[in-house]
């Protein structure tokens, strides 16, 4: 049914993918809406604030490892070859590794690796991979700005489909950065199915550093996504203003409320938008309606927290091996790198 809906208005739809996966979150029990959808243009802007808070340490944890480790980094993605002529040499210095990043956003945190890298004098590309093209063109021409020297190269495609396509072009060693405990947003067996997935799209001598949101004071962990200046309630409730706007929703804000909440044992930090009343919300565009009893929720984000025997088991299940833990100051945030085992 709801495929009949979207092809009698598919002229009206912008993005059908999103107007499909909104149809069938709405239509869940419980009702749920992808995160992925935080980010529209209005969504990014209020993202950037929320990394400025006070509350939100994730960001500025991360960009502490990076500016901290970033030599003993360098050290470790560069291969390991013996050297036993000038010919070996020169073919080394034309790409000695390529840095690829899934989802790179404005780049401010990969910033510090490229800056000392370059600095250093190593060798490699950097290739930023994410499905917005005015996101990877704003950062592209960013970076050719910033630093002029620095080979790179923007692709536009699914994460899984660039990596084939750069495995099948060159075998280079391949450096993919996972930053920012996106892995957080995957339930332990999606986490495990992604990690697999990307282990067989890697070559055995490629490796991965991917960010992980460790385990600390449960208050801290919920402030985090329930700032004191109401910025992320805002970032969430963006989430009905976009349905509103693309699909001709008649989402009343105030209807809903932003509840967060914290599992310590789990390590999950879940989000919901919640009615505050019995109402039926109609999204023209598509010829929908969804009522809503009073005081149900739409589940909008998981977060997961790990501790480090979690890290270790999805790295076995998934068919990797720890190389090394990058640590902040306070162990509130780890940046692991690791490598095929299989």
């Amino acid at each position: 049914m709801l495929i009949a809906l979207m092809e009698s208005t598919r002229t009206q739809i912008l993005n059908p993918t999103f107007a499909q996966d909104i149809l069938t979150g709405l239509s869940a029990s419980p009702k749920r809406l992808s995160s992925q959808y935080f980010y529209d243009e209005r969504g990014s802007r209020l993202f950037q604030d929320i990394m400025q808070l006070e509350e939100y340490y994730l960001t500025r944890s991360e960009y502490e490892i990076l500016s901290a480790h970033k030599a003993a980094m360098l050290h470790l993605f560069q291969p390991k070859k013996l050297i036993s002529n000038r010919e070996e040499i020169q073919a080394l210095t034309e790409n000695f590794f390529e840095m690829i990043e899934f989802g790179a956003g404005d780049g401010m945190k990969v910033k510090v690796l490229l800056q000392h890298f370059l600095e250093a004098g190593a060798h490699f590309k950097y290739i930023p991979i994410d499905i917005s093209g005015d996101a990877l063109n704003g950062l592209i021409t960013d970076l050719q700005e910033t630093f002029p020297d620095l080979e790179t190269e923007g692709m536009q495609e699914e994460y899984f489909k660039a990596l084939n396509i750069l495995k099948s072009r060159s075998e280079v060693r391949k450096v993919v950065l996972f930053l920012g405990a996106n892995i957080g947003n995957f339930s332990e067996t999606e986490a495990i199915r992604f990690l697999t997935h990307l282990r067989e799209s890697l070559r055995p001598d490629d490796l991965l550093m991917i960010g992980f949101d460790l385990k600390k004071d449960p208050n801290q962990i919920l402030a985090a996504y329930n700032d004191a200046s109401g910025v992320t309630r805002e970032f969430n409730m963006n989430l009905l203003q976009r349905i509103n706007n693309e699909l001709g929703g008649d989402f009343d804000l105030n209807g809903f409320v932003h509840y967060p909440t914290y599992d310590p044992q789990s390590g999950e930090a879940r989000s919901y938008l919640v009615s505050t009343q019995a109402q039926t919300v109609r999204l023209s565009h598509v010829n929908a309606a969804f009522h809503f009893q009073a005081w149900e929720p739409i589940h909008v984000e998981i977060s997961r927290k790990y501790d480090l025997a979690t890290i270790e088991r999805l790295a076995e299940k998934s068919g990797f091996r720890i190389l090394q833990h990058f640590f902040d100051s306070r162990h509130f945030f780890v940046d692991t790198v690791l490598m095929s085992n299989v």
